[in-house]
């Protein structure tokens, strides 16, 4: 038998992989593409890029590539602990990450998302997701090797790395727009242009405005080139013409060319809207699928460690579907925000009424999900747009508009009685829609008790965002700390006297990390601040070392016949684990025999370390208690 040498191995596990995904990738693009004159020369430019890409894969790459073949399960395992930043106002540049990872690594964080840094546009854009270069970094965080040598250092903590990888649209001064721009009829395939507005009027009449207060309407027209651009966000955003197979063959090439420089985790922005068709929102079209499960495919054969988070902001019933349903189960998005989980968090602590939470978990989400799992989470760098339907909060009850504007009222510390201190974000005044911008601490009360100086206030406020933090951390899938979160940071009302950020609302929530705050947590562990750190630190360390918390343990809501009492068991191979969360200021209990009937006994719970049970044999829950209770 003749030799193997290391190019045949690996030219040998290049082909094996294609054949594994061979049907999930080219059965999706024929459904796509197949009628195309030009669908065989496009699947075999892809083949070949795809090969390409392989062949220059870094060795240490193809060693986690092999590691992550053997073990599918490392992004669903209960040590898996996420953390959201900003480059620059987290650590200032990308080379100085790796100064940071100790801290990081002390609060027990695993995977690391990088907000945008890809080269942007100039001037505004969009907070980094208007793309102007997918191959370089923004110039003022690094360069790609810095980059490279940042996702290499934080491998050798055992820490994965997320990036944005915007694929609905690019800024309008990307290479390929400015080519389109031109007159190349190459290029103007790669967009939606329009003569005249015929069809833009069309489209329109059915479709929404994300940002109706400063970017209304979703074309724009551009009298230099006399035409109509589609532009759902921003006029600087020009929309990628999915239809075109050779968008998708150029994002493919985007998305290895990242997963060679070290990135695990491939976030794709706004993939909603990635398929247009004539009388509808032109959202989650069943295309949208077909494209999300080619490119898992993709990046499976040639960078089988990479995994995909979908960035779709949605209501529950079209979330579920990208992490798969039907032919697309288990090989479309391995993670997916559950938005819902955070909206009717703060919607619950709101009303201290859990009515609407079970109901719309229960109706729309199922116990668990084929390889894939959920990115769970209190705040980010968006924000919080209501999405409580008319049909589910009628479901129990309420009036769904009345719902939505009490919830913004509240939030923007408005409604007589709140403890919030938030900013509104893109009212419409023909809807009456108002979203939510504000930092965790802030809108669960801290801000507001700080001020007033009132101990009691403060420590319910802690306890409202320690009691989020650990319904987050016992869902299943991986919690997402966004940056500042776990020092309790405030509002950053100084946004205003930024002129490219006054506008935005949502840079309240977006302030410099506090580095400074930061080294006085351990000389000082009685602030509001260190004990936040220490709540959030310590729920983190626990949910590690709880097998029941795997994402692919179900997760099953149950009724506690108290309204203001959320419950949660986790089903594993090992036991039950309960976890329940009281959303209300006062005191009240469950019976043992409740938890009995769940299959727990014991009484302990896993986050005190301590038995729960009250000398009656139920269990006392105090002012927004939360356990998990085995």
């Amino acid at each position: 038998m003749p030799k193997t040498t290391p190019r045949d191995f690996n030219a040998r596990l290049f082909e094996m992989r294609l054949e594994r995904s061979r049907a999930d990738l080219f059965g999706m693009l024929e459904r796509l593409y197949g009628h195309r004159p030009d669908y065989d020369r496009f699947s075999e430019d892809l083949i070949a890029t795809l090969r390409g890409f392989w062949e220059d894969r870094p060795d240490r790459l193809k060693w986690r590539d092999m590691e992550r073949d053997l073990e599918p399960d490392w992004f669903q395992r209960p040590g898996m602990n996420g953390y959201v930043f900003y480059i620059d106002r987290f650590a200032g540049t990308l080379d100085k990450v790796p100064d940071k990872l100790d801290y990081l690594e002390d609060l027990g964080i695993t995977y690391l998302h990088f907000m945008p840094c890809l080269k942007p546009r100039p001037g505004d854009s969009d907070g980094g997701y208007s793309v102007m270069d997918y191959t370089e970094v923004n110039p003022t965080l690094g360069t790609m090797d810095d980059l490279e040598a940042t996702t290499a250092a934080c491998h050798a903590r055992g820490m994965s790395v997320c990036i944005d990888l915007v694929v609905n649209h690019t800024a309008k001064e990307h290479e390929w727009a400015q080519k389109a721009r031109a007159g190349n009829g190459r290029f103007r395939d790669y967009y939606f242009m329009f003569p005249d507005d015929m069809l833009p009027k069309a489209y329109e009449s059915t479709l929404v405005e994300i940002f109706p207060a400063n970017a209304p309407g979703n074309f724009t027209y551009y009298q230099d080139m006399d035409r109509w651009v589609w532009t759902t966000f921003n006029e600087h955003q020009w929309d990628l013409n999915w239809s075109n197979p050779q968008v998708f063959l150029e994002m493919t090439r985007v998305m290895l060319f990242l997963a060679n420089k070290g990135v695990d985790i491939l976030r794709l922005d706004a993939p909603a809207f990635l398929w247009k068709r004539m009388g509808t929102r032109c959202q989650s079209e069943p295309e949208v699928h077909v494209l999300l499960h080619a490119l898992r495919a993709a990046t499976r054969i040639a960078a089988p460690a990479v995994i995909h988070l979908e960035e779709a902001i949605v209501g529950p019933a079209e979330m579920i579907p990208y992490l798969g349903r039907g032919i697309h189960a288990g090989k479309e998005g391995n993670l997916a925000y559950h938005n819902s989980l955070m909206v009717q968090f703060w919607s619950s602590l709101a009303s201290r009424d859990v009515g609407l939470m079970s109901h719309v978990i229960r109706a729309h989400f199922p116990p668990s999900v084929a390889n894939a799992t959920y990115a769970t989470y209190l705040r980010c760098h968006d924000d919080i747009g209501w999405a409580v339907t008319d049909q589910d909060a009628g479901a129990v009850g309420i009036s769904g508009f009345g719902h939505r504007t009490f919830l913004s009222d509240f939030y923007d510390g408005i409604f007589p009685g709140s403890f919030a201190r938030g900013a509104l974000f893109q009212v419409n005044e023909t809807t009456g829609d108002k979203r939510v911008s504000g930092s965790t601490a802030s809108l669960a009360g801290l801000e507001l008790a700080l001020e007033s100086g009132d101990g009691h206030e403060i420590d319910t406020a802690i306890d409202r965002i320690l009691m989020g933090h650990s319904l987050i951390a016992a869902w299943g899938g991986i919690p997402l700390i966004y940056m500042g979160d776990e020092i309790a940071a405030l509002n950053d009302y100084g946004y205003t006297q930024v002129p490219e950020h006054a506008h935005d609302s949502r840079w309240i929530h977006r302030p410099m990390m506090d580095w400074t705050r930061v080294a006085e947590l351990r000389a000082n562990r009685d602030t509001p601040h260190a004990r936040v750190y220490e709540g959030i630190r310590h729920i983190l360390a626990r949910r590690a070392a709880v097998p029941g918390f795997h994402g692919a343990v179900p997760t099953e809501v149950l009724d506690t016949g108290r309204d203001g009492v959320f419950a949660i068991a986790r089903r594993a191979p090992t036991g039950p684990v309960v976890c329940v969360f009281n959303f209300t200021e006062s005191w009240t209990g469950l019976p043992a025999s409740w938890f009995a009937n769940q299959g727990v006994t014991r009484l302990y719970d896993l986050l005190s370390d301590a038995p729960i049970h009250s000398p009656d044999g139920g269990v006392a829950l105090p002012p927004y208690a939360r356990a998990w209770v085995v």
